[in-house]
């Protein structure tokens, strides 16, 4: 089970990244961005205790379409975000 996070609420859970010992699930978060009257949304990556997001990554027109483009993400560009997040 994962921690909590802010946001958890609203997240889906996309999956594992997984390197050697490394184990991070991968979650997208939306929320309705009524100013543009779409969908906006970040990713987290969390491994234990540890937490890290991006910031609104995506702006589409509906959830489903962010949950379509983030599958166009190979694990390896989904690396690439997590390392950017290094504390």
């Amino acid at each position: 089970m994962s921690v909590p996070f802010p946001g958890r609420e609203r997240a889906k859970q996309m999956g594992e990244l997984k390197r050697g010992a490394q184990q991070w699930e991968v979650f997208v978060e939306t929320e309705p961005a009524a100013d543009v009257q779409a969908v906006r949304g970040r990713l987290h990556f969390v491994h234990g205790e540890q937490h890290r997001a991006t910031s609104w990554i995506f702006l589409e027109p509906t959830e489903r379409d962010i949950h379509d483009r983030f599958g166009e993400f190979s694990a390896v560009e989904l690396w690439h975000f997590l390392e950017a997040l290094d504390d």
